[in-house]
């Protein structure tokens, strides 16, 4: 970014999910890091969370998951995003996500894709270095 304003990134929960400690850990180490963060909470749906990224003109979409229905949550997402003129950002995703399914959550265009084990700064450097 040209430093003058900070990456904007929409940070949703998606689905039935309820566990948004690591969600708001993240969050808070976005903001520390100079990004606007706008986090939209518990139980989004995947028309919310598009919307919102929309009406927002987010920079990143980062979701998080911990529920197991992050490759359903995904697939719905994906056309909505790209309906909404959203198909040029970063798409991001965190959580509870088994190895095996990180190559199809790229292939659906989450260019990112962090397990809960990942570190905060590898999360900061990837937004810094690909958001648009």
């Amino acid at each position: 970014m040209n430093g003058t304003k900070a990456i904007k990134v929409v940070l949703a929960k998606p689905g039935l999910d309820g566990h948004d400690q690591g969600a708001k850990v993240v969050a808070r180490a976005l903001r520390d890091a100079g990004f606007e963060v706008v986090y939209t909470g518990l139980r989004q749906t995947p028309e919310a969370i598009a919307k919102i990224a929309s009406d927002e003109d987010a920079q990143v979409i980062a979701l998080s998951s911990m529920a197991g229905t992050h490759l359903s949550v995904c697939r719905r997402l994906k056309p909505l995003l790209e309906q909404a003129g959203l198909g040029d950002r970063l798409w991001i995703i965190g959580g509870n996500l088994p190895a095996q399914d990180h190559d199809t959550l790229r292939e659906l265009g989450f260019r990112g894709v962090f397990a809960s084990s990942s570190r905060l700064e590898d999360i900061i450097d990837f937004i810094r270095t690909n958001a648009p």
